[in-house]
């Protein structure tokens, strides 16, 4: 039986993990800020979109806490019953902000629907003003989340946060512009339920991916039947069964399987040898580094009633 290979994280060229928790603090810092000032004018002239810009700013701090949290907990080392460490505490923060932007979606898509129905009067200027205003304060988030690991679920879970964020400033600005121009306050839920549906969409996306890791399914980028292939392709190996490839965390997947191996190949001293291809092939064709094989006769099937192919 192989050991488990590569007991750290890849090594792959890239942003680190302090790198990312910097990104997030400053965005976490960026995003607080200017969350105060957003609803403070919402209320203050009656806007749904400035309010539900408002709340999912809100949502964003949040998350962004949580991404920071999670974050730290992924770079304590290994210990104890934590054999992976903290890993997936990021994928349990993307799954969060992914519930917590359908939430919002479904709060503000019920109150503008409501205003669509009975429109309410909202200062346009000041719509656009503060509209405006975030579209920087969003950018600036948006450049120091791009710089940051965008494999991670966590970080990408908080960049698709500001860009959704960015996509319902545009909208209000322009609604607010309708507003100045025409009078026509209906241009207020409309918008939101533009960034309602951005959310929405933003939403589902994260859970999919973040519950794809969580519910241990194989990466979408790992073909099953090619892993085979390449495995049986292997001198001396005669089948392969119990195949299992899964991801520890966005980034980091991991590969197990049980191999048969040709008749006389452990008298003859060849299983080292055929262990060392396997790890190296998933290594090298579908970037696993984190693999565990066990190497058997055909004869020891018999004592596997629980295995599957």
């Amino acid at each position: 039986m192989g050991p488990l290979s590569g007991q750290g994280a890849h090594d792959h060229p890239g942003p680190g993990p302090d790198a990312d928790v910097r990104a997030l603090t400053v965005t976490l810092v960026l995003i607080s800020t200017f969350l105060v000032v957003e609803a403070a004018v919402g209320f203050a002239v009656s806007s749904l979109a400035l309010l539900a810009d408002a709340g999912h700013m809100l949502i964003d701090a949040t998350g962004l806490v949580a991404a920071v949290g999670a974050a730290r907990l992924a770079r304590r080392p290994p210990g104890g019953i934590w054999t992976f460490g903290f890993l997936r505490a990021e994928v349990v923060s993307a799954a969060f902000n992914g519930v917590t932007l359908l939430v919002v979606a479904a709060v503000l898509g019920v109150e503008a629907v409501n205003r669509l129905v009975s429109p309410v009067a909202t200062g346009g200027g000041a719509m656009v003003v503060v509209a405006a205003v975030g579209v920087g304060v969003n950018l600036v988030a948006t450049w120091f989340l791009a710089g940051a690991a965008r494999t991670n679920l966590n970080v990408e879970g908080a960049f698709r946060h500001i860009l959704t964020d960015l996509f319902g400033f545009g909208a209000t600005a322009v609604a607010g512009a309708v507003i100045l121009a025409t009078g026509f306050d209906r241009a207020d839920p409309i918008a939101s339920l533009a960034v309602v549906a951005v959310m929405a969409w933003t939403g589902v996306r994260l859970l999919g991916a973040s519950g794809r890791v969580l519910l241990e399914a194989a990466p979408e980028d790992i073909d099953l039947a090619e892993v085979r292939a390449h495995l049986l392709g292997t001198e001396h190996v005669v089948d392969v069964h119990d195949l299992h490839v899964w991801a520890v965390s966005s980034g980091l997947p991991a590969l197990s399987a049980h191999v048969v191996v040709g008749e006389g190949s452990f008298e003859a001293g060849r299983a080292p040898r055929i262990l060392d291809q396997l790890q190296a092939c998933v290594a090298g064709h579908f970037d696993v580094e984190h693999s565990t094989f066990q190497l058997e006769p055909d004869a020891h099937r018999e004592h596997e009633p629980g295995s599957h192919r």
